[in-house]
């Protein structure tokens, strides 16, 4: 499995303005919302609500917000660069400038928890964010998060 199995490039976000990390997650479930038809409002809440949990602020300016829809026929990914930092509450406390939304079926949990490991793995390697921190387009965005070898990797 390949981010490109579940990351369009309609689904990459470029210089993205958000005042914190509620903003953020807003416009992202707005973006979402277009493109898995469920409402902004339903995605938005499933990602609150596991945020409330525990930040998924991963660490190194990298958040993994994720959650389980119903009603969601696939597993979908948003990639975002925010245009500055915010406060995500991180492992690290350091503020979040990438954020990989990871919206899944109700009933996928293996799958869900693949993806998940597939999002970490890229974001977790320093050259992979270096390259994403500097992309100018959402199209280069895209590039770079789909074609890391660690990107297929198992």
């Amino acid at each position: 499995m390949g981010l490109n199995e579940f990351l369009y490039p309609s689904g990459v976000l470029h210089n993205i303005n958000a005042g914190c990390k509620r903003e953020a997650l807003q416009k992202l479930a707005a973006a979402a919302s277009k493109i898995v038809n469920i409402s902004e409002a339903d995605i938005f809440s499933t990602v609150m609500e596991r945020e409330q949990l525990g930040s998924t602020g991963v660490g190194e300016g990298v958040a993994i917000p994720h959650g389980k829809l119903e009603g969601l026929d696939k597993i979908t990914g948003l990639l975002a660069r925010l245009k500055a930092p915010v406060n995500f509450d991180a492992l690290d406390d350091r503020p979040v400038d990438l954020i990989f939304l990871l919206l899944a079926p109700a009933n996928a949990t293996a799958a869900h928890l693949k993806a998940l490991a597939h999002v970490s793995r890229l974001l977790r390697d320093h050259e992979i964010r270096a390259s994403l921190r500097g992309a100018e387009t959402a199209d280069a965005l895209y590039a770079i998060a789909v074609s890391s070898k660690k990107s297929d990797a198992a």
